[in-house]
């Protein structure tokens, strides 16, 4: 009777065998705790080859555009990547890229994009093309989205004293003029018409007036003219995935744009 303890009730032998089966209990929590750490090392560990995979390739193409900006930053797929691997598809690729800047030709100029986001969905790849890096990444859709900088569209009107804002919703605009027939500078105020053009947004200016313009149609007929010639076509920097340009609006720090491409072969990896 040495090596049994009495439970309530008189009976024998019980306490062992619960305190043996709680321990066994604990061992295995432990035990799959561990294993559940370990899985998610590794998938963050894939995550990162891949994620490395793909900057690598924008950088490329930047550098073969003439683009500049900032390290790629890359997001791929969703937690578990792991499973995502095992099936070839993924839920997304996303890359930010910050500074973006890329020269118009013909100028001196170069159009900045403080900060450019792309959103890839429905991305396939095999296992065998994440392991080896040869093969093809390709997405259903890509979106990309960035703020092209007032002070970039400014300096392509290369007129001094012009600045540009958002109001209302419209792209506004306040420029110094020289009217030769008051021998006097104006400040003349107006919004802009924006539209797609290719890669380019086109800015034609409207409707510019004055307080201090008198009503005097030779004058009114200066004044359109030179809202003519703030007219500026504003080329986005090359974008990485061929995303074409198709939406612009003004916002409080910039010309808000829309990218989009479909069916797009993320890298060519060999």
């Amino acid at each position: 009777m040495a090596d049994s303890y009495p439970a309530e009730g008189g009976t024998y032998g019980e306490r062992p065998r619960r305190r043996r089966g709680r321990r066994a209990v604990v061992i295995l929590i432990v035990v799959l705790l561990v294993l559940a750490g370990l899985l998610v090392v590794a998938d963050r560990v894939a995550a990162g080859v891949a994620e490395r995979m793909v900057a690598d390739q924008v950088e490329q193409e930047l550098a073969q555009q003439n683009v500049q900006s900032t390290a790629p930053e890359v997001t791929v797929g969703s937690f578990p990547f792991l499973t995502q691997v095992l099936n070839g598809r993924y839920d997304s690729i996303k890359v930010l890229l910050r500074d973006v800047q890329g020269p118009v030709q013909g100028t001196g100029a170069a159009v900045r994009v403080p900060e450019l986001t792309v959103d890839a969905q429905d991305v396939t790849a095999s296992m065998d093309t994440l392991r080896t890096g040869q093969g093809e990444v390709t997405a259903a859709t890509v979106r990309g989205t960035g703020t092209i900088a007032y002070d970039s569209v400014v300096e392509l009107i290369d007129r001094p004293g012009v600045q540009l804002r958002e109001q209302d919703g419209n792209l506004g605009i306040t420029a110094p003029v020289q009217v030769p027939i008051l021998n006097q500078e104006l400040t003349v105020q107006g919004t802009a018409k924006l539209s797609v053009e290719g890669d380019d947004v086109v800015i034609n200016f409207e409707n510019l007036r004055s307080s201090d313009l008198p009503d005097n149609p030779v004058i009114q007929t200066f004044v359109t003219n030179f809202a003519r010639q703030l007219a500026v076509r504003v080329p986005l920097p090359p974008l990485p995935f061929a995303l074409q340009l198709h939406e612009v609006r003004p916002a409080p720090d910039g010309l808000a744009v829309t990218a989009s491409a479909e069916n797009v072969a993320l890298s060519q990896l060999s």
